[in-house]
């Protein structure tokens, strides 16, 4: 019977030799392919053009998501596209998607346009318009304070808009000056930090005060922005003359105090302003139209200039009217204007154009925060051309209006990453929790092995939580690019705070030296990896649907760890002389592709990952046994740890398999001992150590026990029973 027993495992290694043979190739050749995507030159080749200096662009990652641009080792700036760092909303509703390339100054050294539907340039305006105003950008510095059309702001910098197509050359602007600024931030690249987004106060519902017109423009709650034509006329100064005969712009001697607007604004939001302005009625209909977070913004005037303009029957967007608030633009469509006809407020004067514009929950708006009303006065010079410049009033809803959130307690001098840390305290929370657990589950591992259905569910649950919050939510899958950055950190000057600038990484990386030093590295490649856990899950899911189940021979298996171990010292040796390259090498590791990027990547990355996960369906952790450089690292660290908390008994081994066989990476020898370097802590060993139903020992001394106490139980007393008709038939008589 061992004979053929042997015979067969030899066919069987025979057949998994050559499917694994057929199956490196496989992943040689992906690994190929990987080159020939992987960048976002291969994308865009234009950015070449920016970076003439460069000799390898990264693909697009991070938060938000930029692609670095390296010559050597050392990064030279980043290309990214607008639309994946601050989509605005344009003319048409949706963004102009624009390609933007920085340098490690925060110079801006490419523009390109990507995407656009403006139906104004669709129809009537060349596109080229467009192109050449995105061209103005470079040369510009992301801190720059650029403004598009006449302002009146220090220290700014002003930008001609596209002629007729105000309202798409300001959405522009803040869409290349946001997204730049953005990604400068969030690669250090500037000194000043871009003002993170408070929590936005809400309006106090149930506060109302009788009030008139003169007490709410004496509070602030109605503020005026007031224009006469010589102001105007000094704006246009130097500029084009329209030639128009009744163009309001243009200055007119003797007529310069004439009124050209005199408008007023206010959030009627609030009840003390809503109800008095519309009546209780008018103001209970409103509220009904607004869905939670929407803001009301009243707006009436008198004088020669409509702030309503006709830009709104032509495209569905008021062009004359915005809000600014911490530099973000707003824009008001035509579904955003409320008729507002009788206003109920006493004392409030005549105007002869009035309306409501809605701002939308979900586009940012803060009521509590200052903002700034912007409108456009408009010069037309000739039958396809207009200039504009820009008029401001500011606004501050009063404090008894609204609820304040409750402020931040970190300064803002504070070093950045204590920022970092407050911001996600949420996260930390929930992985320290989760570490905590896992840490009661070692602690505790000989009562919980002696239960192995809650065992069971408790590390499915686990898995479960490593991929969808460590892992999708968190990100905070480790690499081997980790050890190779510590490792050259060390060498070359270490500094706490680069390490301390991911929170969840950190705090990862601090367990797992912990667990290392005590255990080794089965904690957290049995647990708290989530590619690792992808696999477990894959495999335990295949195994219920009975996939066939792959092994190869002891002989062959235990030469195939080999293969990670060469894997990390060659990424370790091209680490000592470039970093960059040997995180480019570091690439054989998914967990780019299958954690941090959801798999929203260029196919050949894609098609690695996911052939591994398929691979793990047929022997479990496939890719963690015999490639992962990771692991590699984390068994040469662990090779001095302090305990060995598994139990093993002198019949492991000699005869008794069935610890080795279970083991789901195998690292249990046939002679007997646990190869702590392979070790994945998953415990069921120790499941099976503690069971008297599988353990042969713990079979034999539990069948002994019961032959004892079967031996020791008195035997039934016979008792005959008298005038019985068979009075030789005893009765038994159980005790």
């Amino acid at each position: 019977m061992r004979a053929l027993l042997i015979k067969n495992s030899g066919r069987r290694a025979s057949r998994f030799g050559s499917r694994l043979l057929m199956l490196g190739m496989a992943c040689l050749l992906m690994l190929v392919s990987l080159d020939a995507v992987a960048g976002i030159d291969q994308k865009f080749p234009e950015v070449k053009g920016y970076f003439p200096a460069a000799t390898r662009f990264d693909d697009i990652t991070g938060k938000p998501p930029a692609a670095a641009v390296y010559n050597g080792d050392k990064v030279i700036g980043y290309v990214f596209e607008s639309v994946m760092v601050a989509p605005v909303p344009a003319y048409s509703g949706d963004p102009v998607n624009i390609l933007v390339a920085i340098d490690q100054n925060g110079k801006i050294l490419g523009t390109k346009v990507l995407q656009q539907n403006e139906p104004i340039l669709l129809v009537g305006i060349p596109v080229q318009r467009l192109y050449d105003f995105v061209a103005r950008y470079i040369g510009h510095n992301v801190k720059d304070q650029i403004v598009v059309g006449g302002s009146s702001a220090p220290g700014s910098i002003k930008i001609d808009a596209i002629s007729s197509a105000t309202v798409t050359s300001m959405v522009v602007n803040e869409t290349i000056m946001n997204a730049a600024l953005e990604v400068a931030v969030s690669r250090n690249l500037v000194s000043g930090r871009k003002p993170t987004a408070s929590a936005p106060a809400t309006i106090k519902t149930d506060y109302f005060k009788p009030s008139d017109w003169t007490q709410l423009t004496g509070n602030g709650a109605f503020r005026r922005l007031h224009l006469d034509r010589g102001m105007v006329a000094d704006a246009f100064k130097g500029q084009p003359e329209s030639g128009l005969i009744d163009d309001p712009t243009a200055p007119v001697a003797g007529r310069e105090k004439d009124e050209f607007i005199d408008l007023y604004y206010a959030d009627i939001t609030p009840p003390t302003v809503g109800r008095n302005l519309l009546g209780a009625s008018g103001y209970a209909t409103m509220m009904q139209g607004l869905k939670p977070g929407d803001e009301a913004v009243a707006v009436v005037a008198n004088g020669l200039y409509s702030f309503k303009g006709v830009g709104y029957v032509r495209g569905g967007v008021f062009d004359r009217l915005h809000v600014m608030q911490a530099g973000k633009l707003f824009l008001f469509k035509d579904s955003d204007f409320v008729v507002l006809d009788q206003p109920d407020l006493a004392g409030m004067p005549s105007f002869n154009e009035k309306g409501i514009f809605i701002l939308r929950h979900g586009q940012g708006f803060n009521p509590g925060a200052p903002w700034t009303l912007q409108l456009l006065v408009n010069r037309q010079v000739g039958p396809l051309k207009s200039i504009y410049n820009t008029f401001s009033g500011s606004y501050q809803i009063p404090a008894d209006y609204v609820t304040q959130p409750t402020v931040s307690p970190i300064p803002d001098d504070a070093p950045l990453w204590v920022k970092i840390w407050y911001a996600k305290r949420f996260q930390i929370a929930v992985l320290v929790a989760g570490l905590f657990f896992l840490s009661l589950i070692l602690v505790f591992q000989d009562w919980v092995v002696k239960r192995p259905k809650l065992l069971e569910r408790v590390r499915v649950g686990f898995l479960i939580y490593t991929v969808v919050f460590i892992g999708w939510y968190g990100l905070a899958q480790l690499s081997v690019v980790n050890i190779l950055t510590f490792v050259n950190s060390v060498m070359h000057g270490f500094h706490w705070t680069t390490f301390l600038m991911d929170p969840l990484i950190f705090i990862l990386w601090t367990f797992v030296a912990v667990s290392l030093l005590l255990v080794g590295r089965g904690v957290y490649c049995g647990w708290l990896c989530p590619f690792g856990a992808m696999q477990v899950l894959i495999n335990k899911l295949a195994v219920k649907f009975k996939v066939p189940q792959l092994e190869p021979p002891s002989y062959v298996h235990e030469r195939l760890w080999a293969i990670k171990y060469v894997i990390l010292l060659f990424l370790f040796g091209l680490s000592l002389q470039s970093v960059g390259l040997a995180e480019r090498f570091a690439e054989i590791e998914p967990f780019k592709t299958a954690v941090t990027l959801h798999f929203m990547r260029s196919w050949g990355y894609v098609l690695f990952a996911v052939g591994l996960l398929a691979a793990a369906a047929f022997t479990n952790k496939i890719y963690c046994r015999y490639v992962c450089p990771l692991g590699a690292g984390l068994a040469v660290s662990g090779r001095w740890r302090l305990f060995e908390w598994l139990r093993r008994r002198k019949e492991c081994g000699h005869p008794c398999q069935v610890c080795a066989v279970e083991c789901e990476v195998r690292a249990i020898s046939p002679l007997g001992p646990i190869n702590y370097n392979e070790c994945h802590y998953c415990l069921d060993c120790q499941v099976t150590y503690n069971n008297d139903r599988k353990c042969p020992p713990l079979v034999e001394r539990r069948k002994k026990r019961e032959k004892r106490e079967g031996a020791s139980r008195p035997l039934p007393t016979p008792v005959f029973v008298v005038g019985a008709e068979d009075a030789d038939t005893p009765a038994e008589v159980h005790e």
